[in-house]
């Protein structure tokens, strides 16, 4: 009988990153600092620790503690905002990113933890802007001085392995992960003309109607086609971004975020908690607790599940060879 591997989550937020994960392996940790993902992914994964909590207060000694001292593989997905070309506010200096700002230095945090439990692998995902300038060589130094030598900068588009949305992000890992492509795309579409119409006391779990659309906003949709957008917001160096997009249903869907809202193809309204779910990845059994913007935010902040298990296989067959 194969033996399942020990896994713990840092900023595991609602769980996409450890729902990848589900085969082989055992959640034993996770930890997030915000009360509603945190109740999230105990509410999915009941067998796990789950620690509210942010992760600088917690010690190494704290950590061998609730794993026994050992894990074979750490995940994880430290806050992207510091590295992101859509913060407005992000630091002009790549390494000012890093080791200025306090929640840059996340990152830092997540090494820490690497070095305490020195796990066979580990897995770091952030937006691609986190390599820019010197910030690699940076990352390379700080693993280097955690006890690994070999770092991967594993860049994978979340399309290419049954995510009906487009995502590109950076797993920075021990190992290299090179899962195989699927050769068809799954489309908005896709995965949401099977969906009921929203109901208050749905039979699919975070399907309820989505906040209404005031007059003068439901005006304005009306008037949309296909892949426009009602609003755009400033990003960093002034770049202009979109957001409230009437989705294409026969494309793919644009990155989900924590902040996106998205307009029904059909219908004008925008989408639920679950459609937008399914954008990502998510089963229909992944229930996402707290108030409804902090389920929104749930889902965009994100791993989706389908390229979380291309992940996980990759490391798997690592860990058994």
């Amino acid at each position: 009988m194969r033996r399942e591997h020990s896994l713990i989550d840092v900023f595991s937020g609602a769980g996409g990153f450890s729902r990848g994960f589900n085969s082989s392996f055992k959640h034993v940790l996770a930890i997030d600092s915000n009360r509603a993902a945190a109740r999230t992914f105990k509410g999915n994964f009941k067998s796990a620790v789950v620690l509210c909590e942010d992760v600088r207060n917690i010690s190494c000694d704290d950590l061998r503690y609730l794993t026994g001292g050992y894990a074979d593989v750490v995940i994880g997905s430290p806050p992207c905002e510091p590295f992101t070309g859509a913060n407005p506010g992000r630091k002009p200096e790549p390494l000012d990113r890093l080791y200025s700002d306090p929640v840059g230095a996340l990152v830092l945090e997540f090494i820490r933890i690497v070095e305490c439990l020195s796990p066979k692998v580990f897995v770091m995902e952030n937006v691609p802007a986190i390599m820019e300038g010197p910030l690699k060589d940076a990352l390379r130094k700080e693993f280097r001085a955690a006890g690994y030598e070999q770092l991967f900068f594993n860049v994978l588009r979340a399309q290419d392995y049954g995510t009906p949305s487009r995502r590109i992000r950076v797993f920075i890992s021990n190992i290299p992960i090179k899962p195989l492509k699927r050769s068809d795309m799954l489309r908005v579409w896709d995965v949401l003309n099977d969906l009921p119409e929203p109901s208050e006391e749905p039979i699919i779990p975070n399907h309820e109607p989505p906040p209404r659309l005031s007059y003068r906003k439901l005006k304005r949709v009306i008037r949309l086609r296909w892949g426009q957008s009602l609003i755009r917001y400033e990003g960093a160096g002034g770049v202009r971004l979109p957001n409230l997009i009437k989705l294409h249903p026969y494309r793919l869907a644009p990155t989900v975020l924590g902040s996106s809202r998205f307009i029904h193809p059909f219908d004008n309204r925008l989408l639920t908690v679950r459609e937008q779910a399914r954008l990502m990845g998510f089963p229909d059994d992944h229930v996402f607790l707290g108030g409804r913007d902090e389920q929104y935010n749930q889902v965009g902040e994100a791993v989706p599940p389908p390229l979380a298990k291309a992940i996980a296989g990759e490391v798997l067959k690592f860990l058994v060879s």
